[in-house]
């Protein structure tokens, strides 16, 4: 965002969170806000609510990898005047600032103080970003195929060991009945599984939500699991891959249990000793349902991930 706008006679601010937000605001350093909605302490949500209620003077462009259409609204009805889906470009974010007229009076050319703040990108947060991308691909679809907005979370990135992820698992399987389907990728130099894991409760509500037919038992659990699979992970993977510009080709979905089976990821059939691991979960609080994205990529896949994370440095 901030490199998007080095080529105009502007003074940027950058804020960590909302809170942190409308603070810069309240000092008069947020004429123009580009608001994300995944944030901690206070999400975009909510700063479009505060400044609503305290009559603050910002401009504001929504900038999120979000993109279900009941965000949009949400956002419009809060007083965002736009909506721009991540990743962002230069030639977008021009087009739409002279859309409205907001960078009518300005002269390009003039570097913006940007030059002298430091924009590096760390490789956690990364991650954390084209994560946040691929995830509102996935949870759009979601939307869509559920008809209920999703409440989308800030992705966790890390790199843990086999036998932590392993532990991790197996507390969080035992803590109420679940079930995971499983699903492996590979492209030139990557590899790893995506780990789909639902609550039997919300495998229930999910298939009444999909108008699900026929009786709700065991065999059309197995049904719902695998069609949501292939939705979730899928429209994650695919949006990852674009952002990695590399090729994953997916497994098809194998469910690993309905009762609660954790899957084994410290076998020696895996040799990992350590592993970069994406987890997000996916709400729909209206309808109580529940399900938790890990990707997992092996531990030499790392060397290449890093590599084509440097382009972005």
């Amino acid at each position: 965002m901030a490199r998007s706008l080095e080529n105009w006679n502007v003074s940027i601010t950058f804020a960590e969170h909302g809170l942190e937000a409308i603070e810069a605001i309240k000092e008069g350093k947020g004429d123009l806000l580009f608001l994300d909605l995944n944030m901690p302490i206070m999400d975009g949500y909510q700063v479009l609510e505060r400044i609503r209620r305290d009559d603050l003077q910002s401009l504001v462009l929504v900038v999120s990898g979000d993109i279900q259409p009941d965000a949009h609204t949400r956002v419009s009805n809060l007083g965002a005047l736009d909506f721009i889906k991540k990743p962002i470009n230069a030639e977008l974010l021009s087009d739409v600032l002279h859309q409205y007229g907001l960078l009518h009076e300005l002269a390009p050319g003039e570097k913006s103080n940007i030059q002298h703040l430091d924009v590096a990108v760390d490789l956690k947060s990364y991650y954390q970003e084209i994560s946040n991308v691929a995830m509102g691909r996935a949870g759009d679809r979601l939307a869509r195929l559920l008809k209920a907005f999703v409440h989308l979370p800030i992705p966790r990135v890390n790199i843990i060991s086999i036998e932590e992820l392993d532990m991790a698992l197996r507390e969080h399987i035992g803590r109420e009945q679940s079930a995971t389907v499983t699903q492996g990728f590979s492209g030139p130099g990557i590899a790893g599984e995506a780990l789909l894991m639902f609550t039997n409760s919300s495998i229930q509500d999910m298939a009444r939500l999909l108008r699900y037919d026929g009786e709700i038992n065991e065999s059309g659990e197995r049904e719902v699991l695998i069609d949501l699979a292939n939705v979730l992970s899928g429209a994650f993977l695919n949006s990852l891959a674009i952002q990695l510009d590399v090729s994953l080709n997916p497994s098809a979905p194998v469910i690993l249990g309905l009762q609660g089976e954790a899957p084994n990821i410290s076998s020696s059939k895996h040799r990992w000793e350590k592993t970069l691991s994406i987890e997000i979960s996916y709400r729909i609080t209206e309808h109580n349902i529940n399900c938790d994205l890990l990707i997992l990529f092996t531990e030499d896949s790392l060397d290449e991930l890093n590599e084509r994370a440097s382009f972005f440095e």
